[in-house]
């Protein structure tokens, strides 16, 4: 019975740190304006193309 109470306190340390995780990283994700540091990297994502892409397979 001694190693079940003693699961049980590690699975609940181990619930504990994660939900702490998680809350740090929603706080973080609050706190992210659009333009601050957290911006995409994707710039321009719905301009107009100049022109069409061309793919062409590798030959040799």
């Amino acid at each position: 019975m001694a190693d079940s109470t003693e699961n049980e306190a590690g699975e609940d340390e181990v619930k504990r740190r994660f939900r702490e995780a998680l809350e740090r990283k929603r706080a973080a994700s609050a706190n992210r304006g659009r333009s601050g540091n957290g911006a995409g990297k994707v710039k321009g994502v719905h301009e107009r193309a100049d022109h069409q892409r061309q793919f062409r397979r590798k030959s040799g």
